[in-house]
């Protein structure tokens, strides 16, 4: 069942154990989570913490997420146990530091941007990227769904965000790989080839040299795939130190023996195999940039429209910000998370396919709040009338099927369900309209069962 180049040379790496690893890659995967405490302050019942995750929970079996307003709603998101060890990285090297800014090279469909977006906080900018663009729009929707506004989503090649000479503090590079660690999904062991592997190991070879000069000086690569393959891994690194001017950095794993310290020359990396820990396989490492390397800025944007008082009045009315946060794009108003310097010279460079978060949108005189208003931490409390949506009219609303909530006044209304926001309609004389964005709506049938296989949550609220 697995394919034979990979058993032949999993055998020769004297730092696992090839029969276990086999055996574990015929079991299923496990399945966890990760929640958003600024939205939901509660824990999965029946749940176990991921060990080196605050907020990672292994769930048992795996729920209906479709089926889940919370989902919807950005109060979780399902992510591999494995790849959030990035949290202990991320800990060790920016503790408490300020005004971050943050790459995450190929980041759909969103599971570490979202991550990172909940480790930045308010203390800096998230450039969440994707180089296929039907997935960067992916991206867009699970980091808008999340609701920290702190990330600009873009849909570049590694070389040209490289042109950002000097910018990052962090680029996190979970680069496309061969997809060994996911091997208990039978449709991967099929694509794998010993020809593929290769092409990957030169492809991610060129990604992380193309992205290198945007570091600034004692800026960080964190460099992760899915797969065992030394030539995709802890050689890439080496490769690395060899080829740029890299010192490769160590962390701390006493608290967590099950993953496995790789040495190779001059680097050490870390391993995540499904004999010794609970996820897929997964390997990480990161290193230093030495040289000092000055910003790149261009000049003033030409990209925007100028920002009247009376639409900054209507941005401070419904949101937390200031003047100087705002960007106009065409008949959409946005808060964008840099300086105006910094948006005009990523906008010269990078394909820029989401700015910020969108507030509202002019159309005929009319204000129209946006959906990720309706998501986003910045929109005020009690701006807008509100109604709470029962589980049969939140899965309706979500389809993007006509409801009738108890919402007194006529105009926008702001939907909950259990608290939690899931967007807006319009209430009219004899009707409302739902304007839950038509290229989410999701298509799945409404049945007495979907309740039943939602996750179940604690009352209490988590600490």
């Amino acid at each position: 069942m697995f394919p034979e180049g990979f058993v032949q040379r999993i055998w020769t790496q004297d730092y696992l154990d090839a029969q276990k690893l086999l055996e574990a890659l015929e079991r299923p995967s496990p399945v966890s989570i990760r929640i958003n405490r600024l939205k939901w302050n509660r824990e999965p019942a029946h749940s176990f913490p991921v060990p080196w995750c605050r907020d990672g929970f292994y769930i048992g079996n795996r729920p209906s997420f479709t089926a889940d307003p919370l989902f919807h709603a950005g109060c979780y998101y399902p992510q591999d146990a494995s790849g959030m060890f990035t949290e202990v990285i991320f800990n060790q090297l920016f503790p408490g530091k300020k005004r971050l800014m943050i790459l995450d090279l190929c980041g759909a469909p969103g599971s570490k941007s979202t991550h990172l977006a909940s480790l930045l906080g308010d203390n800096g900018t998230l450039i969440a990227n994707e180089t296929i663009r039907s997935r960067s729009a992916v991206l867009a929707e699970n980091l808008t769904k999340w609701g920290i506004p702190n990330f600009i989503v873009t849909n570049s090649d590694p070389s040209a965000l490289g042109r950002l000479i000097g910018w990052f503090d962090l680029v996190v590079a979970d680069v496309p790989c061969s997809g060994e660690g996911m091997f208990r999904n039978l449709d991967v062991r099929k694509e794998w080839s010993e020809e593929n592997a290769a092409l990957c190991a030169s492809r991610q070879r060129r990604i992380m040299f193309d992205i290198w000069p945007a570091l600034k000086e004692n800026g960080i690569l964190i460099y992760s795939t899915c797969t065992f393959n030394p030539a995709e891994n802890e050689k890439n690194i080496q490769w690395l130190i060899e080829n740029t001017d890299a010192e490769i950095l160590k962390t701390d794993i006493s608290r967590f023996p099950d993953i496995k310290e790789i040495f190779y020359k001059r680097i050490t990396g870390y391993g995540f195999f499904p004999d010794r820990t609970t996820g897929d396989g997964f390997f990480i490492a990161f290193a230093r940039k030495k040289s000092k390397t000055p910003k790149f800025l261009t000049g003033p944007s030409k990209t925007s429209s100028p920002v009247s008082r009376d639409v900054l009045k209507q941005a401070e009315r419904m949101t937390e910000i200031s003047g100087d946060e705002i960007l106009r794009s065409g008949d959409t108003v946005y808060r964008i998370p840099v300086r105006a310097e910094e948006y005009s010279t990523l906008s010269t460079v990078a394909k820029i396919i989401k700015p910020g978060t969108a507030i509202f949108r002019e159309a005929k005189g009319d204000i129209i709040p946006q959906h990720d208003l309706a998501l986003s931490l910045l929109l005020k409390d009690r701006i807008f009338p509100q109604a709470e949506l029962n589980y049969h009219e939140a899965v309706s609303y979500l389809r993007r099927e006509s409801i009738m909530p108890a919402c007194d006044e006529k105009g926008w209304c702001l939907v909950k369900y259990n608290g939690i926001n899931l967007g807006f309609i319009k209430n009219l004389d004899n009707r409302t309209n739902n304007y839950y964005p038509v290229e989410w709506r999701i298509r799945m049938k409404v049945t007495p069962d979907n309740e039943k296989k939602l996750i179940e949550w604690k009352k209490e609220s988590a600490e």
